[in-house]
């Protein structure tokens, strides 16, 4: 038998109850692993510590644990940690419940300020949504846009289509739904009941009915077995009288006889009377043993298939790797918030007088103690007079004191009861504040590239201690079926060009192209020599895009680049532009020498950053498709690949070719990954060198799915 990964419907009936008792404890803190296993750690007035853990993955499972079975903190908490820490820290849990009798459990924090929800989604791909008071999605672990549901940050979270609840119904609509069924009667309970193979067959054994048994076959007597049983079963697990088991198989490996964990039931099986079991006080104590052996059977098996003896360099570089890139990630936030309050008290400034006139007519009809609301109905009058002060304002808030406005389509809220320059004044210290925060962050990864920098140290050491199998899999022959190999060598580098866009063309020249306006200036500045090429996509909004004719060590010099790798560069640079953010699949680019770039603007024209002034003529790329893969590389050197397909084909072991679509980066990122680990026979090699995080670096921005 295989391990159950997935907890049944029958599962969540039986923890609804039991999960409810831990009703009235207060979260402290919230914790998110590799994007598909939440931690909440909470308080409870009489266990103490009480660990939930909600897992997404390939494990699906929300359940209580001992203290003793969780992971270590990770580093920096992602956004979506940080979210649940704003929202539920302090509040209580108030309420445990599962969704119809579906695979869906929904956990209810409540806090003096407002009601927060947590919803596990332990079905299909699995995913988890934070829910306001209002049954609106604050965020989740992954976008969904289906033509049935759609959970997405902004929108009305939507439960799937209810299911056919056999634990609440009446013998007729009972005796109903099985007359409907052509199928035999284990199928029947199984998909037009919802119970599920193993609870179909359960079911059938204890009212002594054969599993194939047709329908058209099966007499009254039968079906009233049938339902009196499922409805022992609704009632053990209404009053929680439990006896949960967990099962084991023996299985004998190289003569030692080794003990599996196979399954997790809240009641003892008769299906599984000739399997070994033990039986626990509890079924979240019964869970909580089971998922955690079944990780450490899984970790010692990934050892066994890998044939090496050696620490796990690779994961613990990827940690900090990961930390890194998330400092990285808070410091960009937090110039672009402290720009954002910046562009805001330019704005008071730039419309001094629409501003000061909304701000003295607030204070004026305060003074004369003029209601909120009437002061707020007054903007609008004025507003259907055509009045542009009141059409700027886009609401008070009489609690706060404040005026929200619209200056230029930007929205900025302001105390209503101080002047302009004040209102500015303050909008600079918060950016003032957000950059010191930044500070902070650029302190913090110094820390963190001195604890990778020693993790490679060791992993150096080791490796130059013991060579000879590296060198062995080195002379392997090209031909190798890396897919099917049980296990994968990693060998990581990290070039100079490794922070940009990047990919090498069929002639092995090197593109990188710009992240953002600050590499956009970098590559033109450091970058950008005699000999080498210069793209941009006509569209707005594109990145620099750079074909080094030479390497960093050679002398600069005019090459004959070949025009398939020019062309594959103008491609790279229109499908990494807003042309594939719009959801456009073709456009134009051009290509110019290093001396036709300049940042110096003609007379009265202005460059924002990351801009260049093009200067002479210009060789143009029409209609170019937006040509994207992705790719993992298992020689040479192992990692993720992206760019045009004919430049990266031949270099991975496998492709999969996307294009502009419904999906978030993040989550068309997960996507390929879980593909990718479908491939590969060898999972933790995906997992080292082709996380969700590493692929996302080699998406186009904007929305993408996959070509099937």
């Amino acid at each position: 038998m295989d391990h159950k990964r997935e907890l049944t419907s029958v599962d969540l009936a039986a923890l609804e109850r039991e999960l409810g008792g831990y009703e009235g404890a207060k979260l402290d803190k919230a914790y998110l692993y590799e994007d598909d296993l939440l931690r909440l750690k909470m308080r409870d007035f009489d266990r103490g510590r009480v660990e939930l853990l909600i897992e997404v993955g390939e494990n699906k499972r929300a359940h209580v644990v001992d203290a003793d079975h969780v992971p270590d903190a990770p580093g920096r908490p992602p956004n979506f940690a940080m979210m649940l820490r704003n929202r539920i820290a302090g509040g209580e849990l108030a309420d445990v419940r599962q969704f119809e009798f579906d695979r869906i459990m929904e956990f209810e924090f409540d806090r003096p300020d407002a009601s927060t929800t947590v919803v596990a989604e332990l079905f299909g791909d699995g995913n988890v949504a934070v829910l306001d008071e209002h049954g609106e999605v604050v965020d989740c672990l992954e976008t969904v846009r289906l033509k049935s549901r759609t959970v997405a940050p902004g929108s009305q979270y939507e439960f799937p289509s209810a299911r056919f609840n056999p634990l609440t119904v009446d013998y007729e609509t009972f005796l109903e739904r099985m007359r409907q069924s052509d199928a035999d009667v284990v199928r029947t309970l199984a998909t037009q009941l919802n119970f599920g193979g193993l609870y179909g067959e359960e079911l059938c054994t204890r009212a002594g009915i054969p599993y194939n048994q047709a329908i058209e076959d099966t007499d009254e007597a039968e079906f009233e077995r049938l339902y009196e049983v499922i409805a022992e079963l609704k009632e053990r697990l209404r009053s929680g009288d439990l006896d949960p088991r967990v099962y084991y198989e023996y299985e004998e490996i190289e003569g030692e006889e080794i003990e599996r964990r196979v399954d997790v039931t809240p009641i003892p099986l008769e299906e599984y009377d000739d399997v070994e079991s033990r039986a626990f006080e509890t079924f979240t104590e019964a869970l909580d043993e089971y998922f955690y052996e079944v990780e450490r059977e899984d970790t010692a098996e990934e050892i066994a298939d890998a044939g090496v003896d050696r620490p796990d360099f690779e994961s613990e570089i990827e940690k900090y790797e990961r930390i890194i890139q998330q400092q990285q990630s808070a410091i960009e936030d937090f110039e672009a918030d402290a720009e954002a309050e910046r562009e805001k008290a330019e704005l008071l400034y730039a419309r001094y007088d629409l501003v000061d006139e909304i701000l003295s007519t607030i204070q004026g009809a305060r003074a004369q103690d003029t209601p909120w609301d009437e002061i707020e109905a007054t903007f609008e009058e004025g507003k259907e007079q055509g009045i542009a002060a009141a059409e700027a304002v886009e609401g008070l808030d009489g609690s706060e004191g404040t005026v929200s406005l619209s200056i230029d389509d930007v929205r900025v809220t302001i105390d209503a009861t101080m002047g302009v320059e004040k209102n500015a004044d303050q909008l600079y210290q918060a950016a003032k504040r957000i950059e010191e925060k930044k500070e902070g962050a650029q302190a913090a990864i110094e820390d963190t590239r001195e604890d990778l920098e020693a993790v490679e140290r060791r992993r150096e050491n080791w490796e130059a201690e013991d060579t000879t199998e590296t060198q062995e899999q080195t002379e392997e022959s090209d031909d190798v079926d890396w897919l099917s190999r049980a296990s994968i060598p990693v060998r990581r580098q990290e070039p100079w060009y490794d922070r940009f866009r990047w990919f090498r063309t069929s002639n092995d020249f090197l593109v990188i192209g710009g992240r953002n306006a600050d590499q956009n200036e970098e590559l033109v500045k450091k970058y950008l020599d005699r000999g080498d090429k210069f793209f941009h996509a006509q569209a707005h909004g594109g990145p620099v895009t750079v074909l080094k004719a030479t390497g960093p060590s050679e002398s600069s010099r005019d090459v004959d680049i070949p025009d398939q790798d020019k062309r594959e560069a103008a491609t790279f640079a229109v499908a990494y532009s807003s042309v594939w953010k719009g959801g456009k699949y073709a456009g134009d680019a051009y290509m110019v020498d290093p001396d036709q770039v300049s940042k110096t603007p003609e007379s009265g024209e202005y460059l924002e950053k990351g801009g260049f002034a093009i200067r002479g003529d210009r060789t143009y790329f029409r209609d170019l498709e937006v040509d994207v893969a992705v790719g993992i590389s298992c020689e040479d050197w192992t990692g993720v690949l992206g760019g045009p397909r004919s430049a990266i084909e031949d270099r991975v072991a496998t492709s999969i070719e996307i294009e502009p679509g419904q999906y978030a980066q993040n989550d068309i990122a997960k996507r390929l990954y879980r593909e990718f680990k479908e491939r590969f026979e060898d999972e933790s090699f995906v997992r080292k060198v082709a996380s969700p995080d590493l692929i996302q670096e080699f998406l186009p921005p904007g929305g993408s799915r996959m070509v099937e």
